[in-house]
């Protein structure tokens, strides 16, 4: 089938894309390139370079009518969002709603929305928290994630429009952009293949840094998958449900790359949450799901892409 991914071209989008393709499917691309990057691409994809938010999208769907839509394309940054609310509702609510609204007008069979299991819930008492918990947004980010699943759950009872919702943890991987927090691996390895030392982000009396579930971007790969068949009207947690400082992903990157230098430290940043660790038990039951790369391996996989790139 025709399946239409948003920021195909991206860190996630992209290894979406190549799994969609090697599995039979037509795959369209719509990316502005402002963080995915070309050579990320598939060859064998019909690409646009396109920004969500453009009325011409409608164009894009009126020509290709996918049965489905991946949306991947989102402004992911937190302290950004945070200092610059509006542009985060640009991409994430305004963009969102103008890709739902041509799905509606194309008859797209269904989405599938990429949420934030790593920022959606805040500080959950919850832990590891559910998809059942209730989320308490503490970033800009995060509430537009929020409201993207609200729009998505109106457009179902309004049009019809079936959806799964996945909500990663902190996902890793290769192609991914060494861009603050959401890049966290990416940038501590760039970092250190260059002999530059990363700063732990880290609250007082915390001196190993945040908690974070981190999951490596193949695994993520197969839960788009399954995705497409399954899964219907529901939302999933995507992580390990295992808890890894960053601290602890600084000593690994460093063992694995023979680096003995301690870290430098910060202060933590607007938006920075203590600790996020999911539950991914139902994704397991209800989409046959589970993480199966260790954090060692897929951290491994980083290192050798980082050192291909150059």
């Amino acid at each position: 089938m025709k399946i239409l991914i948003t920021g195909g071209a991206g860190f996630i989008g992209s290894n979406v894309a190549d799994a969609y393709i090697q599995a039979g499917h037509e795959v369209v691309i719509v990316d502005n390139l402002v963080t995915g990057n070309r050579r990320n691409i598939n060859p064998k994809a019909i690409f646009y370079e396109m920004d969500i938010c453009a009325e011409s999208l409608s164009e894009v769907f009126a020509k290709e009518k996918p049965a489905i839509v991946n949306h991947h394309s989102a402004q992911i940054s937190v302290p950004l969002s945070i200092e610059n609310p509006l542009k985060d509702i640009t991409t994430n609510v305004y963009g969102w709603v103008n890709v739902l609204q041509n799905c509606v007008r194309a008859g797209v069979k269904k989405v599938i929305y990429i949420s934030s299991g790593g920022a959606i819930y805040g500080e959950a008492d919850e832990y590891p928290t559910t998809e059942s918990y209730n989320p308490k947004p503490l970033s800009v980010y995060a509430i537009n994630k929020k409201s993207g699943e609200d729009y998505l759950y109106f457009y179902r009872h309004q049009y019809g429009l079936n959806y799964t919702v996945l909500r990663y943890a902190n996902v890793y991987g290769p192609r991914q952009i060494a861009l603050g927090e959401a890049g966290v691996v990416s940038l501590f390895t760039e970092k250190m293949l260059k002999g530059e030392i990363p700063t732990i982000y880290c609250y007082e009396n915390e001196p190993d840094g945040m908690i974070r579930d981190y999951v490596y971007v193949g695994d993520v790969v197969q839960a788009n998958l399954l995705a497409l068949e399954q899964g219907a009207g529901d939302i999933f947690n995507i992580g390990t449900c295992r808890e890894t400082t960053t601290m602890d992903l600084y000593r690994e990157i460093a063992k694995q790359l023979g680096i003995n230098n301690e870290p430098h430290f910060g202060t933590a940043r607007k938006g920075d949450l203590h600790r996020s660790l999911l539950s991914c038990n139902k994704a397991k039951t209800l989409l046959g799901w589970k993480p199966e790369t260790e954090l060692k391996e897929g951290i491994s996989q980083v290192i050798k892409y980082f050192k291909e790139q150059k």
